[in-house]
């Protein structure tokens, strides 16, 4: 299972947060919104949220950047990681 990151190219905590992501070895799939204007309303039906970025894992829906990195830092994510990858 990857992460998702709903972002478009001029939001520097979307660059955060795949930052983040890289740094802990987690793979993810870039929704570029800015390209590709239709994932812009499927962003805002899934997170509820119309800011970028929006991250999910799974059907999970984490939030933005200090979301992320709130969750990091509790060790909350990579017990997210765990939980879900244990279903698999």
């Amino acid at each position: 299972m990857r992460f998702q990151i709903y972002l478009n190219a001029f939001c520097p905590y979307c660059g955060l947060a795949r930052e983040l992501l890289e740094r802990l070895g987690y793979e993810y799939d870039a929704i570029r919104i800015d390209l590709e204007p239709k994932e812009r309303s499927v962003m805002e039906e899934r997170a509820g949220r119309s800011s970028v970025p929006q991250i999910f894992f799974g059907e999970t829906h984490i939030g933005g950047y200090d979301d992320l990195a709130a969750l990091h830092r509790s060790g909350g994510l990579e017990e997210l990681v765990a939980q879900e990858r244990g279903k698999e």
